[in-house]
């Protein structure tokens, strides 16, 4: 699941809202839906972005977060190291053949860790 359709998910089921219902009202298949919410389907347009935010009718900071959460939520990336130090390029190998076995407090830990030293290196 990525953190877009994490968030979506909660949305609506907060809001007792069936993931049919709102394929309906955003003129989408359902199958299309859960797909987003489960990460199946690469990062949701911008389009798709405004008419789910209008569709939970949120404003402000539960919009601007809906719109950075779509921008994280590309579940197949690709990481171009070429250049860089050879320590980017076996960090971006590690994470890629280890991320699937690690815990969500190991991954939530290493997600801390990077934001703090790209804080820290001014990134």
């Amino acid at each position: 699941m990525t953190p877009f359709g994490a968030r979506v998910r909660e949305h609506r089921k907060k809001r007792g809202i069936t993931l049919s219902q709102m394929a309906v009202a955003l003129s989408v298949s359902p199958a299309y839906l859960s797909a987003l919410e489960h990460g199946r389907r690469g990062r949701p347009t911008w389009f798709m972005v405004q008419r789910i935010i209008a569709f939970f009718n949120v404003i402000w900071d539960e919009a601007e977060e809906l719109q950075r959460l779509a921008e994280l939520s590309d579940p197949k990336i690709s990481i171009e190291t070429g250049g860089l130090d050879p320590e980017a390029t076996e960090l971006a190998n590690v994470l890629s053949t280890k991320i699937a076995g690690l815990s969500r407090e190991s991954l939530t830990h290493l997600l801390h860790q990077l934001r703090t030293a790209a804080a820290r290196d001014g990134v």
